[in-house]
């Protein structure tokens, strides 16, 4: 665990503030979920809750099914991790921090297709190979929690009709099984 050298007090109520600096590297937004563990040396642990993490297992083998049948490299993300890669080295994307671009797609609740020489970006930060071609935002009880990716490589531009169905269908899957 890292040390940030910064010491709060519990106020009356129970409440203690998260300072600002580690709300925004870690991207906690007012009325982000947390989960609250507690470990045998005593310490607290705050950690962000996903609620498309709880799909890990279920999201992987969706990815992988709808990776086969599109033939492109498919992640699906919550927030802000790529939780789910296939037809991609998992190693290059899996549990790396969304792009900016794709966080903003999600915040939008608006689907993102590449076309042609169309805008151009990364799905995860420090991944240069792999850019979006559709961006579904995984949408629950009407907040967004996540999106499915399908991806295209630098020269291949073309994503149509048939790849956004099919990620719109995977989002709104997935969404569903959230409520």
């Amino acid at each position: 665990m890292k040390a940030t050298g910064i010491v709060r007090r519990i106020d009356d109520l129970g409440r203690v503030v998260i300072p600002k600096e580690i709300r925004r590297t870690m991207r906690i937004r007012e009325g982000d979920p947390l989960e609250i563990f507690t470990n045998r040396d005593g310490e607290v642990i705050f950690k962000k809750y996903s609620p498309i993490g709880e799909l890990g297992d279920f999201a992987s083998q969706y990815a992988e099914t709808l990776a086969k049948t599109s033939g492109r490299p498919v992640c699906i993300t919550d927030k802000d991790n790529v939780i789910a890669v296939s037809g991609a080295p998992k190693k290059e994307l899996h549990e790396k921090r969304v792009s900016p671009e794709l966080e903003r797609i999600m915040n939008e609740k608006t689907t993102f297709l590449r076309k042609g020489t169309g805008t151009k970006f990364t799905v995860a930060d420090g991944s240069e190979r792999y850019f979006a071609g559709v961006v579904v935002p995984i949408i629950s009880e009407g907040d967004p929690i996540g999106s499915v990716v399908m991806m295209a490589g630098e020269g291949d531009d073309q994503m149509g009709e048939v790849e956004e169905k099919l990620a719109q269908s995977a989002a709104g899957f997935l969404g569903r099984q959230m409520e």
